[in-house]
């Protein structure tokens, strides 16, 4: 053992002699001098190194936040709480329609309301530490630094939901120092100010979170919960919250829905993450061992609700319309906040842009609820009218060139229609219809679509405001003759009827009802200088019409330049309806905004614009068009399947590029046009579609039958219009509008109607003479003073004063005023209907005998009017017009005939021939037989006894050849003669 022991010493002894070394010890002593004295430096270098860093760090710190305010409570909970909510749309009544188009789709929700699974999945998920830190998380800031120095491929972050909620609300998603040291500084204020329920309730109606079902974009929990799942905030189950919670890390990514809102091919990302989330809720205590299985197996997609259609995909022009709408109310009311009128705005293009771009972005983002007039159920019905109505007529095809490709392709036209239905007191609009397919066309024909309006102009610009006026009542006979008038330009103007054809003088409603043109632009000429247009037409909201137009007389057809809107033509229409009073129509009826206040209310303030009398009275003359047997909209009532008491007119513009139709009852208001978008002639009658008036009238027609019976009160009252005070029925002359003369009864042409009170007839007719007239030619002519009386007969002629005051200065043809047709006015004409004397005695005929009749040839002088018979004794044996069978039975003996013509002169005897025993032909003696007395010539009279009597209303039957033609029976193919190049292009009329 010794000896072991004394081995190991030996072994060891170089090792001992090494540390007991003198000279060693010294070297030792001096190294750990150094080594002390270098740590006792390492020690001083780092203590000062940290203090000189830590104040350099502050001092950088400050620097990067010395320009950020320092923010109150209140700048604080405005700017977190001030994030985008989608405004929501309804119909009527409260009825919910959807929410407004928008980048991004939000719905706020309050803490209470949303799900504690959701809750507990959000803090274990973004900030595991929220319940317990103030704002930020050092170590967690450290490791991003870190992680940010070293360029780590693996970035956990270092954002707390405090922070999260900074970054988005207050400051920018800018990656730089400045703006994370003012995230921290700001994290920490909040927490100060804030509770910790209400810094996660921010979060939770802030955080982005994907798609919806319908491709929206959306941010929320309860945007999220109601557009991934079907269910509110608070009825999410662990697993969809869990799914929820895992979508703000890459809401894209791992959002089940793609931007058409359909499922996903690949959910994977989506579901993985759903996992992870569940696994922190697990490990964070807030779910058990047992539920964290069940939930990880559990099929979320399952849950997913099917894809679905947007509020614009299924009302795309209701929504595009109420979203329009909304802004420029919203506009309005920013402006009015800084001190500006609607006024203003109008007067000031710059200043209007300015306030509509603010509203277009607040009125998406202020979470407003916008509340609009429009009945859903009717909305429906009527569009499901439109789909299913088969009679638009033909589409037509285009061949046009692809701007993407380059390439020729094809693109079907179809026949447009716009339709809006008004409640006449309120101006409320109930319904619209804005095309056939909003695919093919996006503009809306109801309320933005331009176009000429024809006819439908004749109520609103001569016939109403010549009844205001006093210059024409109902009844009163408007001169439909060949017309030229010299417009404002110099030139002349010759509007036409469709048929080509006059009706003479005619009466203003029955013109109206069978829509002719002559009489409502004579009317329109007789009262343009009293300024029809600015007293009535541009109060009655035609907003697309200006002054350029005043002046311009083919606009009493609805021959505007720049067009109007269905709803603008609909809207003057109700004007009647209520009693001459303007409610400008509305579809807006009010907004709240995201705290339940009322900022914008809608106040119906009627305007003055006709009294009550013409108001009535041109409703009255409006019946016609429904009612008379030619009237243009006579087939409106056929195809109703109920009556109301309707008052209306239909329309045509040049060329048949449009068709109108609108009528009233006391409750409503409902119009509809047809036509293609880029103008081209619907006449285009077939088999198939028949005549376009009446594809257009059949429509209307339709869309109310199928509505009726859900509003039955709006769209089918029992009421009828209501006749004002001040209206009374009196008898006229018909041919004058005066009170009955003798000749004017004598002639049955007396008639009584409807008269405001202050303009009823005073004064009794003047417009007709008695006289007597001639026939030649199967034509009445004037007789001569030295016309023979035996070839005359009495009738009257027309006043050639009156005459000059009806026609007021209009070149015209007087001899047009007869109505053609009607027996009462066989003996009537005017004064300039003379026939010409030649000059020259007549032309001799020739005779022959038949049985105990004479025949003879007509002289061939323009002037006869008449022929005597004589026997050879000189005796006149009798004498027979020119207009008659030139043959006259007589006795035995031998005879002559003589040619008289319109100035008496006779012409020479003609051969004799004999009636009875044979015998040859003898000349007639020379002697000249007995010249005949001097014709009769009754002075003429003014007739003005003043008897009563009351024939009735007029049959219509010197009409209903021209017009508007909507049974398409009418004759004619083409349209009025074209205006003068200052005056646009009027309307034809083809529908009566």
């Amino acid at each position: 053992m010794k000896e072991k022991w004394n081995s190991l010493l030996e072994r060891l002894r170089p090792i001992i002699a090494f540390f007991t070394n003198n000279r060693l010890h010294k070297r030792a002593r001096i190294t750990y001098g150094v080594m002390w004295n270098l740590f006792l430096i390492i020690m001083v270098i780092s203590v000062v190194g940290t203090a000189f860093a830590g104040g350099v760090g502050a001092g950088y710190f400050a620097s990067l936040v010395k320009d950020e305010p320092i923010r109150t409570y209140d700048e604080m909970k405005k700017d977190i709480y001030s994030y985008e909510e989608t405004s929501q749309l309804y119909f009527a009544n409260d009825v919910y329609l959807g929410k407004m188009r928008t980048d991004l789709e939000r719905v706020e929700v309050q803490l209470k309301d949303v799900s504690e699974h959701l809750r507990n999945a959000v803090i274990a998920t973004e900030d595991e530490y929220f319940k317990e830190h103030n704002g930020i998380v050092p170590k967690a800031i450290l490791r991003a630094i870190m992680q940010e120095f070293t360029n780590s491929a693996t970035q956990t972050g270092g954002s707390t939901l405090t922070q999260q909620l900074i970054k988005n609300q207050i400051l920018t998603n800018e990656v730089s120092f400045e703006r994370k040291a003012k995230e921290i500084l700001l994290a920490m204020r909040l927490e100060q100010f804030f509770e910790k329920d209400e810094i996660l309730e921010a979060y939770l109606n802030m955080a982005d979170l994907g798609r919806d079902a319908t491709g929206q974009n959306i941010a929320g929990v309860q945007a999220a919960a109601l557009g991934i799942f079907g269910v509110d905030a608070k009825d999410l189950s662990l697993p969809q919250s869990a799914f929820i919670a895992g979508l703000p890390q890459a809401p894209f990514a791992y959002t089940p829905f793609s931007n058409n809102g359909k499922v996903k091919k690949n959910l994977e990302p989506g579901l993985e993450r759903m996992k992870i989330v569940l696994y922190r809720m697990k490990r964070e205590g807030y779910i058990t061992e047992k539920q964290y299985k069940k939930a990880v197996s559990y099929d979320i997609t399952k849950d997913f609700i099917s894809p679905k259609s947007s509020p614009r995909e299924q009302y795309p022009w209701l929504t595009a319309e109420l979203e329009r709408r909304a802004t420029e109310v919203i506009s309005e009311v920013l402006a009015k906040k800084d001190g500006y009128t609607k006024e203003d705005l109008k007067e000031n293009d710059e200043l209007k842009e300015k306030y509509y771009t603010l509203a277009d972005r607040d009125v998406r983002k202020g979470g407003y609820h916008i509340h609009s007039t429009i009945n859903k159920e009717i909305y429906d019905n009527m569009q499901k009218t439109k789909d299913e109505y088969e009679m638009y007529g033909p589409t037509l095809t285009d061949t046009v060139e692809d701007p993407e490709t380059g390439e020729m392709k094809e693109v079907k036209r179809p026949v447009q229609v716009g339709a809006i239905m008004m409640e006449n007191k309120t101006g409320k609009i109930i319904s619209f219809v804005g095309g056939r397919d909003f695919d093919t066309e996006q503009i809306n024909h109801a309320t933005q679509s331009l176009r000429q309006n024809g006819s439908t102009m004749k109520p609103l610009l001569a016939y109403a405001p010549a009844l205001e006026y006093g210059t024409i009542s109902p009844g009163s006979p408007i001169p439909d003759v060949a017309m030229s008038i010299r417009a404002g330009d110099g030139s002349m103007w010759s509007p036409q009827n469709y048929s080509y054809n006059y009706n003479g003088l005619f009466p203003a409603r029955l013109a109206l009802a069978e829509s002719l043109n002559i009489p409502a632009a004579r009317t329109y000429a007789g009262i343009v200088n009293q300024d029809p247009f600015n007293d009535f037409l541009m109060k009655m909201g035609f907003s697309s019409i200006d002054q350029s137009e005043r002046n311009n007389l083919s606009l009493s057809l609805g021959a505007t330049t720049t067009g109007v809107t269905v709803e603008e033509n609909v809207n003057a229409y109700t004007t009647f309806a209520n009693g001459g009073k303007f409610v400008d129509a509305y579809m807006i009826d009010k907004i709240v905004d995201d705290e339940g206040k009322v900022i914008y209310q809608h106040k119906t303030e009627p305007v003055e614009v006709f009294s009550p009398q013409t108001a009535y009275l041109t409703l009255d003359m409006m019946r016609d068009t429904l009612d008379h047997y030619a009237g243009t909209g006579r087939y409106a009532k056929k195809y109703l399947n109920f009556s109301s008491d309707w008052a209306g007119k239909s329309g045509t513009t040049q060329d048949y590029h449009d068709h109108w139709f609108i009528a009233s009852n006391p409750s409503i208001t409902f119009g509809t046009w047809f036509g293609y978008d880029k103008p081209e002639s619907m006449y285009r009658a077939t088999g198939t579609y028949g005549h376009y008036g009446l594809r257009n009238i059949r429509l209307w027609a339709n869309f109310l039958n199928n509505a009726r019976d859900l509003a039955p009160a709006l769209i089918d009252p029992e009421e009828q219009f209501k006749m004002p005070g001040g209206i009374v029925r009196r008898s006229y002359c018909s041919i004058s509008g005066m009170l009955p003369s003798e000749a004017c009864s004598q002639a049955g042409l007396v008639k009584s109607d409807l008269f405001n009170a202050k303009f009823v007839p005073t004064k009794t007719d003047d417009s007709l003479l008695t006289s007597r007239y001639v026939m030649v030619n199967g034509n009445k002519y004037l007789a001569l003073p030295n016309t023979p009386a035996e070839f005359s007969q009495p009738g009257v002629i027309l006043n050639p004063d009156f005459v000059s005051r009806i026609l007021n200065g209009i070149s015209a043809d007087p001899r047009q005023l007869i109505p053609q047709g009607d027996a009462r006015f066989k003996n009537i004409l005017v004064a300039e209907n003379k026939i010409a004397d030649d000059g020259a005695a007549p032309g001799t005929v020739s005779l022959k005998a038949s049985g105990s009749k004479i025949t003879w040839t007509p002289s061939a002088s323009g002037d006869v009017i008449g022929y005597r018979i004589f026997s050879t004794s000189g005796t006149k044996v009798g004498s027979v017009k020119s207009d008659g069978s030139n043959t006259l039975s007589v006795g035995n003996g031998e005879y002559y005939v003589i040619a008289v013509d319109v100035a008496g002169k006779q012409s020479a005897p003609s051969n004799t021939v004999r009636i009875g025993a044979a015998q040859e032909t003898q000349t007639p003696p020379k002697e000249e037989p007995d010249k005949p007395k001097d014709p009769e010539v009754t002075p003429p009279t003014d007739g003005s006894n003043n008897s009563g009597g009351n024939s009735g209303e007029d049959d219509g039957s010197a009409g209903g050849n021209s017009g508007d033609n909507a049974d398409g029976g009418g004759s004619g193919t083409g349209g009025e003669t074209p205006p003068t190049p200052e005056q646009p292009t009027p309307p034809t009329e083809n529908e009566g």
